[in-house]
């Protein structure tokens, strides 16, 4: 008798994503999340119970349909957090890999644990089967993030070390939003810190918008930015220029 097949609970698909990696990609957003920004543009990932359930198999089918526009792209699961479905994940990137697809996990890596030991088995089985992470490092401040997610970061950065180690090659993303990520102290610091990962290969530094605040309405609960604008992209290329002091200021050091 053929063992069930592990299945993953998908919010939505994206057949043609340019922002989620290199080249064109086959975005996968999972469902389920344990963070509460209040910023997300998603909240209708939050429920780890929600969007439809699929097969590897199935993913992979859809991946295989529009093959030839993917050649320099690959596949992105992103959320939610994809990580909450890690056993899915796997089974997911080995059938990647049977067809010598490019790997990209997309997180916030808040659901690392290092005293877990089955976890770091299957994190790291996972890993062996990524070619790259995009880690979203939302604050560098323990209590500014608590602020900001609901939760603190120290998983976060241990998870950007866990990566180092690894050798897992790394981009940065960082949503500037104003008065909560835009202080110049603290960019600099977050400069210093993913300055002195080894993996670091991009960084980009986003800013804050509002297209998914219409969902919060149609979902009945509220925004918890409402009436703050968007910021201007110079706004976000200013801040990504303190970051910049900051990685320089460590990197210098260390040479």
């Amino acid at each position: 008798m053929n063992s069930k097949k592990a299945v993953g609970r998908v919010h939505s698909i994206e057949s043609f994503g340019t922002v989620d990696g290199p080249g064109i990609r086959f975005v996968i957003f999972m469902q389920g999340c344990p963070l509460r920004c209040l910023y997300c543009h998603n909240p209708d990932t939050w429920s780890p119970s929600g969007g439809t359930e699929y097969t590897a198999e199935e993913l992979i089918g859809e991946y295989l349909k529009n093959k030839e526009f993917y050649t320099r792209g690959g596949i992105t699961v992103t959320g939610g957090e994809p990580l909450l479905q890690t056993d899915f994940l796997i089974e997911l990137f080995k059938l990647a890999k049977e067809h010598s697809v490019h790997t990209c996990i997309d997180t916030s890596g808040i659901t690392y644990s290092e005293t877990n030991t089955e976890y770091l088995e299957k994190l790291d089985a996972l890993l062996s089967l990524t070619d790259l992470v995009m880690l979203d490092i939302k604050h560098i401040d323990p209590a500014s993030h608590e602020r900001l997610t609901g939760q603190r970061n120290e998983k976060i950065l241990a998870f950007a070390k866990h990566l180092e180690k690894k050798k897992i090659p790394v981009w940065i993303r960082h949503v500037i939003i104003e008065g909560y990520t835009d202080s110049e102290e603290e960019l600099i610091e977050l400069g210093k810190f993913i300055g002195g990962l080894k993996n670091l290969r991009a960084l980009d530094v986003l800013p804050y918008h509002t297209l998914g605040a219409h969902k919060y309405r149609d979902l009945g609960i509220p925004y918890p930015l409402e009436g703050m604008p968007a910021l201007p992209r110079a706004a976000a290329e200013r801040a990504k220029q303190f970051i910049m002091q900051g990685i320089s200021a460590v990197r210098k050091k260390k040479g």
